[in-house]
């Protein structure tokens, strides 16, 4: 059970910003000043383009975290990289990340989205590609 902690802390910090209190709406009252003290020439637009940018990398970035505890948890102490373990784990992230946009068709102004699950998809296929990467230059390490 203590490989799959890290993976259902990821979990409940995706649910946590998939409610309303980080919507869009919500958090453009807080990045944009941000984005306008960084780029103060940038237009509105530049500046709310940025904006939405930030949004779809957290995606990227959360599935990417999640991507890589769910694999910790299905390898449960063994060592090293099997495919099978991946698709495993590519499988569930696009299935939570599928439950997540589902959850957000009920919360008020957020919106479930097919194009986010393929984000958040892509955010998982990034972290297990990094975790062949970290895996393969660690293998080959080891024989030098």
């Amino acid at each position: 059970m203590s490989y799959w902690f890290p993976a259902i802390l990821a979990a409940l910090l995706i649910s946590v910003l998939s409610t309303q209190c980080f919507a869009a709406e919500r958090t453009v009252g807080v990045i944009l000043p941000v984005l306008h003290w960084l780029f103060p020439r940038a237009t509105r637009g530049m500046l709310r383009l940025i904006h939405f940018g930030i949004r779809k990398t957290a995606h990227v970035t959360e599935f990417g975290i999640f991507s890589i505890t769910v694999f910790r948890g299905i390898r449960a102490g063994r060592s090293g990289w099997k495919f099978n373990w991946a698709l495993t784990t590519l499988v569930i992230a696009v299935l939570y990340a599928a439950l997540d946009e589902w959850h957000q068709a009920f919360v008020p102004s957020r919106s479930a989205s097919a194009q986010d699950v393929m984000i958040d998809a892509a955010g998982a296929a990034v972290g297990l590609r990094l975790l062949w990467w970290w895996h393969r230059s660690r293998s080959t390490q080891s024989v030098t």
